[in-house]
């Protein structure tokens, strides 16, 4: 996949935060592509900084330094047009699915608020595209009129995996998607990402601590500690053949 020409490159991304009288780096010059199709996984521990980098992904944190492209374009010069563009483009499916949904909306709020953000203004389209992601992510159509609280974790997941897709992005930033639901749960939720990235052409970016889930999921792995990528390979390698430590010790 690395022949192909990336879809998103990154680029000595750096995010930092205040810390008393100084600051530090969460992400420290942090650099990476995704090809058009690929799963890559990013992995490490708690506080390693990895919910911090797929944040500013979506520019809901804004980088300190470096780059972040998408098919060649620096998003760091896009107009407020440009850049309500890119983030339909780059879309975030949430750890918790919980926190997540507005318990105030029904899911048929949740979904036309999506689109209308990003200026989907045609009531046909909007519930064509309502009801084709409905069934893309199983859930049957009397769900649009019920609210959050009345699912189970994996429905609610469900419900935020197809806010994320009724936009149509390219890439799909899965931050430990499974992460909060029941052991029971995760695997028919993992099985639909990967059928979902076939039917609708996505890249993911996939965070998580689970080697297991990664190993599962991803083409290519990222292992990332104290705000660094220490080391990246092909998913079928990387642990059998692991160089740096910290790997080694995961």
């Amino acid at each position: 996949m690395l022949g192909k020409s990336p879809l998103a490159y990154v680029q000595d991304l750096r995010v930092q935060y205040q810390a008393g009288r100084g600051v530090t780096s969460a992400v420290d010059g942090v650099s990476f592509q995704v090809a058009p199709g690929e799963t890559l996984g990013l992995v490490g521990e708690s506080g390693c900084g990895k919910s911090t980098l797929s944040r500013a992904l979506v520019r809901l944190l804004a980088p300190a330094s470096g780059r972040i492209l998408l098919r060649g374009e620096d998003t760091g010069r896009l107009d407020a047009r440009g850049l309500a563009d890119y983030r339909q483009s780059v879309q975030m499916i949430f750890q918790d699915p919980y926190a997540s949904l507005n318990p105030r909306h029904t899911v048929q709020d949740i979904l036309e608020a999506a689109l209308r953000i990003h200026r989907v203004t045609g009531r046909e389209e909007r519930r064509r595209r309502i009801t084709h992601i409905l069934e893309a992510v199983g859930l049957p159509r009397e769900a649009l009129s019920r609210y959050p609280s009345e699912f189970s974790g994996g429905q609610r997941q469900r419900i935020g995996i197809a806010r994320a897709l009724v936009l149509r992005p390219a890439l799909v930033i899965c931050d430990e998607p499974v992460s909060a639901l029941d052991v029971s749960v995760r695997a028919q939720i993992l099985n639909l990402l990967v059928d979902l990235k076939a039917e609708f052409r996505l890249s993911y970016l996939f965070i998580s601590h689970d080697l297991s889930v990664v190993h599962y999921l991803a083409d290519r792995v990222l292992v990332m500690n104290a705000g660094r990528i220490v080391e990246e390979g092909p998913n079928a390698t990387l642990w059998r053949d692991a160089r740096h430590p910290y790997t080694r010790s995961l």
